[in-house]
């Protein structure tokens, strides 16, 4: 129900689809529908709430597996822009349709967006402490500039493009890091050590 509703949204809008036509499209009655959906309004967050949720999972794995902050940092951003493969759909008829949104789903998006962000925030803040990232980092501005770099993604990933999107991940991970992390880590031979996997460019 989901897939159909995605594919008529992405063609004709969120006001321009009707319950009927979703369950016509899908070949189910409009009693299985509110089965699952109080409203179309409920299936236009779930579409939202597929990916933020799969994201702040990924990414508070992330937090509880790894100790070193560029550790953590990588496998967020990793998680992060695989997001835009595998909800590609979800993502485009999201930003598409935001707008309609009801006031108490804007709601529950807001506070998984912020507990996302705030685990990016907090990965840089220990990224400082322990001296891994570059103490003059201001830490707002550095986690609004991943999260906004990443969430471009949707305007331009092609499936079919010449990089795959673990490649993509790669490469922004190796951007990221470059300006977070200190100069003399940079210059060293650890610098490969203490990544999860080698980046797409070496260093």
């Amino acid at each position: 129900m989901i897939q159909s509703s995605l594919l008529l949204f992405e063609k004709n809008g969120f006001h321009g689809v009707t319950v009927n036509q979703i369950v016509e499209d899908v070949g189910t009655s409009k009693g299985g529908f509110y089965h699952h959906f109080t409203s179309k309004d409920e299936l236009l967050f779930v579409i939202h709430d597929t990916f933020i949720t799969y994201v702040l999972e990924k990414a508070t794995i992330a937090n509880d597996t790894y100790q070193s902050p560029t550790k953590k940092l990588q496998a967020i951003i990793k998680d992060f822009v695989k997001v835009f493969d595998l909800y590609k759909p979800h993502i485009s008829v999201f930003y598409q349709e935001n707008i309609y949104l009801k006031p108490q789903y804007e709601t529950l998006v807001k506070i998984k967006r912020d507990q996302f962000k705030q685990i990016v925030i907090q990965a840089i803040k220990e990224g400082k402490l322990c001296g891994e990232f570059r103490e003059d980092l201001p830490v707002e501005i550095t986690a609004m500039a991943i999260l906004g770099m990443v969430n471009w993604t949707y305007k331009w990933y092609q499936q079919s493009g010449d990089k795959t999107i673990d490649e993509i991940g790669d490469i922004f991970v190796d951007l990221i890091l470059h300006a977070v992390l200190q100069v003399e880590t940079l210059s060293s031979a650890t610098y490969e050590d203490i990544l999860i996997e080698k980046p797409f460019f070496s260093v």
